[in-house]
């Protein structure tokens, strides 16, 4: 093992570009080719049932920009640096292995589903496929997962940017910016172009001049909102991004952050490339058989939990069957959309992984160490104690010991790369500020996303009850449906009676993509693509398998005996209403197999006939 101990993060960067690329060029046009078998001679449901509002025909470029966007919140930044505590090793195989295998399976086979569904939800596509009682069960599971995910992930996007004028301001004006390209793409043919330089400089000089803004005492005083401020800010944007027409805010902005997003990372990659730093972090840590500051259980299965967007997400599903199908134009582009745009997140979770690594052990665990624990820890292990951290804090402005939860190490890291590239040495409080509101971006552009996706779900949902809740045009219905589901993961940020919900979200997210790739696995039996189905069939019954594992692990040996009672009720919750999903479609899965394949038709002919057409 001592040869994979210090080795080059530039070893890491290009393996994992060589092994995206070659995945994309054949596994992906393997899946859709003959797994998904994708025909732009289909009709989409954004050209079926275009509306204007939610089902919008978008270039590819831009959808790509929305959906990457979507799905690319805290969980590719934030898990990675948490599972760095294992080494590195555990975390880049996961990675890229999950990746090319699991998340981008997932995403593509979601993806197509909700197509052919008429860009319904997941929970829709369940009672189609399996049963009344199973859809309406993983219905109440999806909603339930998303509530505390939104929760969770408005949380973090809370503690980057309270009190933090300058990135509360850069996050804030990519708003205006949006709108203004929304409006130019919609009634501007060909405009996309122009609309996306004119966005890009307008958000650079925002970048650059909101800096030395922020110096000016009112405008900080404008910008440096409190932890209660923000909290209520943020559930109002999501409800704003809820109603409005996807193509003026909700679409723009995503695409617009983007830039941001994939910028930074390019930037992040080029610093590695200039300075090619050594991997600090060994391959594995005396922690991967539990007991670490940071993570309490042991690297299996706890590193297929705490990785979660990064190699394979749930939270993906829900983007993938709410607003990313009512754009798409063709579909063959669900290949570049969904397959691509996981593979770039991989590609985000692995930098950020490099960049916690890159750090000395010492200083990574003196920032992740609760402050109270701290010393105990140093007892405990001698040789892990700080190196650069008071330096780092020096430079910064602000003490980094005990600032726990991922973002804080992954911005340091980030900082610290950046810093020793030439001339660069003078601006680390100005990278660490930046890192930080690159990361409140990744967030928020989830929340505004998944806002919108669980106001599709309630509106399904209350549909069944009160069927006027079914017009999609219908603006009592959008407006209160809305209302009702922002206020309930709003209500949760508000109390913060989920500032725990990072292991609880790991589970859940993760029961959800298997429930993804299980459901749709079904699918794909009824449309008799035989051994086929076992690309989506062997992922979703390993992430089922186990994520049920380290939920057992996380309720029995952390939560209860920590006194931490509801977050145990709440993921027991979770696992067994998954269950009841998972059993259904097992179920489901025999019965089809049984069924003689000339007579699996959903359009009332034969296979034989559907083929041939």
């Amino acid at each position: 093992m001592d040869f994979l101990n210090n080795i080059n993060a530039l070893t890491l960067v290009f393996t994992s570009l060589l092994i995206f690329a070659i995945a994309y060029r054949i596994y992906g046009i393997f899946l859709a080719n003959k797994v998904l078998r994708l025909n732009n001679k289909n009709t989409t449901p954004a050209l079926e049932f275009a509306d204007g509002k939610d089902y919008v025909a978008t270039n590819k470029n831009v959808l790509f920009g929305h959906h990457f966007a979507a799905i690319a919140a805290a969980g590719p930044l934030v898990g990675p640096v948490l599972a760095a505590q294992f080494g590195y090793l555990p975390g880049a195989l996961w990675i890229l292995i999950g990746c090319v295998l699991g998340g981008g399976v997932h995403d593509m086979v979601v993806l197509f589903a909700s197509v052919r569904h008429k860009g319904q939800s997941l929970a829709t596509i369940a009672s189609k496929e399996i049963g009344k009682t199973t859809g309406t069960v993983a219905g109440f599971a999806i909603l339930f997962i998303l509530i505390l995910t939104l929760a969770g992930l408005s949380l973090a996007c809370i503690n980057a940017m309270h009190e933090a004028s300058w990135s509360l301001f850069t996050v804030v004006i990519t708003m205006p910016i949006a709108i203004i390209m929304g409006l130019i793409m919609r009634y501007r043919k060909n405009s996309v172009t122009f609309a996306s330089i004119l966005g890009g400089v307008l958000l650079i000089a925002g970048i650059i001049g909101g800096h030395n803004l922020m110096q000016n005492e009112t405008m900080h005083n404008l910008f440096s909102w409190d932890i209660t401020t923000i909290s209520i800010a943020i559930p109002l944007y999501g409800f704003l991004a809820s109603v409005l027409p996807v193509w003026l805010l909700l679409v723009p902005r995503d695409y617009l952050s983007t830039y941001l997003k994939i910028g930074t990372i390019i930037m992040l990659a080029i610093g590695v490339i200039v300075i090619h730093p050594t991997i600090q972090m060994p391959a594995l840590t005396q922690f991967v058989n539990g007991g670490g500051p940071v993570i309490g259980g042991p690297v299996l299965p706890f590193i297929f939990i705490v990785i979660a967007c990064g190699a394979i997400s749930g939270f993906h599903a829900v983007i993938a069957t709410g607003t990313t199908p009512k754009m798409l134009n063709k579909e063959r582009e669900i290949l570049f959309v969904g397959y691509g745009a996981m593979l770039v997140e991989g590609f985000v979770a692995l930098m950020a992984l490099i960049a916690a690594c890159t750090l000395m052990p010492g200083d990574y665990f003196a920032i992740n160490t609760p402050k109270d624990s701290y010393d105990a820890f140093l007892a405990a292990h001698p040789s892990l104690h700080g190196v650069d951290i008071d330096y780092f804090s020096q430079k910064i402005g602000i003490d980094l010991h005990g600032r726990t939860g991922g973002a804080v190490s992954l911005a340091v890291g980030m900082a610290h790369i950046f810093n020793k590239i030439p001339y660069m040495d003078q601006l680390m409080a100005y990278w660490y500020n930046f890192a930080i509101m690159f990361e409140a971006v990744f967030i928020l552009t989830a929340i505004d996303a998944g806002t919108r996706v669980g106001r599709f779900f309630l509106q399904e949902m209350l549909g069944s009850v009160i069927p006027k809740f079914n017009d999609k045009n219908w603006t009592p219905g959008i407006i209160i449906s809305s209302l009702i589901f922002t206020f309930a993961w709003g209500y949760l940020v508000f109390t913060g009676n989920v500032s725990s919900i990072w292991p609880l979200f790991g589970i859940s997210n993760q029961l959800l993509a298997a429930c993804g790739l299980i459901v749709c696995t079904t699918m794909l039996i009824r449309l008799n693509r035989g051994k086929y189905a076992l690309c989506a069939a062997i992922p979703g019954v390993f992430m089922a398998g186990i994520t049920f594992w380290a939920g057992y692990i996380q309720v029995t040996s952390i939560y209860i005996p920590k006194g931490q009672y509801l977050l145990a009720t709440l993921a027991v919750v979770a696992m067994v209403l998954m269950l009841i999903v998972f059993v259904g479609a097992f179920r489901k899965w025999y019965e089809l197999i049984k069924i003689n394949k000339s007579e699996i038709d959903y359009y009332g002919e034969s296979v034989k006939e559907l083929v041939e057409r």
